[in-house]
Order: structure tokens, then sequence, then C-alpha cells
């Protein structure tokens, strides 16, 4: 595999008018210049409209990858440039649906984030895209990018260097987990969880049951 960088580092240009509870959302993100501070929750300057469904430790970024991005634009005959799909971090070299949850990277000198979980798409994300089924379109495709909690804070910009500092052995992408969540995933997860390899986030634990409330059935 050949390096991995950060193409673009994205936060909220400008809160837009939605019609969903809030009102408003953060999700225009767009390129910054230079250098950006990395915080326990986030990007330095950039908000969530919606702290309830976005954001906190656990979900402090958005990391998309380009190869994904690639997909799409292909798909949608339209370009897909960073930030388009509310990702504060444009990667390349690396997977993020195909990361293992848990995974550790080391972005440019002092940053330190752990991939936490899927992008699960909203109705604001379909309004945002203005194209037509597009929730169910992401979600089919399986190709949803992963969320990151900052686990050292520091300074990142475009064009740093990712290197993966941890891969966790029960293997587990977002990718699967989004698109084939089974008891063996769960059982693995909750494993690496209980055995300290990982940190699951509490929303894990719904998940969990409602997973095998469907299978009861």
């Amino acid at each position: 595999m050949g390096s991995a960088s950060l193409l673009a580092v994205c936060r909220v240009h400008q809160l837009l008018p939605d019609e969903g509870s809030v009102g408003v959302t953060a999700i225009d993100k767009r390129p910054v210049e230079g250098p950006v501070k990395v915080h326990k929750l986030g990007l330095h300057g950039d908000i969530q409209a919606s702290r309830v469904h976005h954001g906190g430790e656990d979900q402090a970024l958005y990391a998309y990858s380009q190869e994904d991005a690639d997909y799409w634009a292909a798909e949608l005959g339209r370009d897909v440039p960073p930030g388009l799909f509310g990702e504060n971090l444009r990667v390349a070299g690396i997977e993020t649906t195909g990361a293992v949850i848990g995974e550790r990277w080391k972005i440019g000198l002092d940053v330190e984030v752990e991939v936490t979980s899927p992008r699960t798409p909203c109705a604001t994300f379909q309004r945002s895209m203005g194209e037509p089924q597009w929730v169910k379109r992401f979600t089919e495709a399986g190709r949803v990018g992963a969320y990151l909690r900052v686990v050292r804070t520091g300074t990142i910009a475009a064009g740093d260097h990712i290197h993966r500092l941890f891969v966790p052995k029960h293997g587990i992408t977002i990718g699967k987990w989004f698109s084939e969540p089974d008891l063996a995933s769960m059982d693995a997860l909750r494993d690496a969880d209980a055995d300290g390899e990982i940190r699951l986030q509490p929303e894990y634990q719904d998940e969990f049951e409602r997973l095998q409330r469907q299978l009861a059935r």
C-alpha cells in the first residue's frame, strides 16, 4: 500500500437553512488553507448544528476517502469535491469505509485519532445533495466513511501524512458493520471492547440490542 495522506481539511463554510427540526444545517463544509487545530470535539472553528445527532467526542471528525469519492463522482456524473459529503477530512491511500473499528491513525506530527463508527445518512444529507433517493443509494452502496475520536490533539493541514498506528485483531470494518451486521461481528466487537483492545461508543449497545431483537424474530 502506498503512503496515505490528508488531501483536505474541511470545516463549516456557512450555516444553511434546512427543513429539519433544527432549522439550519452545518453540512456545508469546505477546505481551509493552512494548519487547523484539532480539539477533542473536532476542528477549531467547526460547528454541528444538531449536537443531538452529530458531534461529541466519539464523532469529533468525519473522514471520507478519495477512492469512495471517485466512485460517487462516476456514479453521479458530477464532481465530489472535499467537504461535499459534510466530511472534515478527505483522505487518500487509506480506507475509511474499510477501516477496522478501533483502528488508530497518526495525522501529521502530533494528532492521533481512532476510528469509531460508520456515518448513517440522514434527510439533511439528502437535501444538501439534491439527488433523488440519496439516502437509499448511499446506504446501498455502503461507502459511508468513518467517524473518528480524537485521542491526541494538535494541528493538521492538507498534505500531512497519515500513518496507521494500530489495527485491532477483531477485523470488523466500518463497512461490514454498517452493511452486514451479524451476531459474529457483534461478539467480536464486544470481546475486543471487554479486553480493552478498543473502546466502543455507548450507541453500539443499542445497536447490539436491536440486532438481537431482529434476529430473534
